[in-house]
């Protein structure tokens, strides 16, 4: 799987009992207002993805999570949209009881994040310019099982 980050922030979970994975994308922290559940909200993307891994069978003390992006503009960004959305993130897998095993926020860099949902293995790639590029798919090939 793959996604683009500036200030919005990427979470990616794997249960390390049954090698699975999944990654969300999420805008802003926090549901303005009640009527319009989306997944650009942080405290409904994450609590959706961590119960369709649960459906799967995962349990949430097999899993573990790393967060990427909540980056600034530019360094004269006064926004602390980022910063607010790495502290829903956190503030919901803390929650979870879901232990965040690597991070790579903040800053004033872009980043492209692989995810390979049957190793956990994530790969980041940063940038000063997001391009319309950056959003191109990625050709991954998996093992041959």
């Amino acid at each position: 799987m793959s996604t683009v980050v500036g200030a919005c922030v990427a979470v990616c979970l794997w249960d390390r009992r049954l090698k699975i994975g999944a990654m969300n994308h999420f805008l802003h922290p926090k549901l303005a207002r009640r009527n319009e559940p989306t997944p650009r909200y942080g405290n409904v993307s994450l609590p959706a993805m961590i119960r369709l891994m649960v459906r799967q069978g995962c349990r949430r003390e097999d899993m573990e999570a790393q967060i990427f992006g909540g980056g600034r503009r530019s360094m004269h960004d006064v926004s602390d949209v980022g910063k607010r959305n790495v502290k829903m993130a956190r503030k919901i897998l803390k929650k979870n009881g879901i232990q965040i095993v690597s991070e790579d926020v903040g800053g004033i860099k872009g980043r492209r994040v692989l995810f390979h949902t049957f190793t956990s293995e994530a790969i980041v790639m940063k940038t000063d310019k997001i391009r319309r590029g950056d959003w191109a798919p990625y050709r991954y090939r998996l093992p041959q099982t």
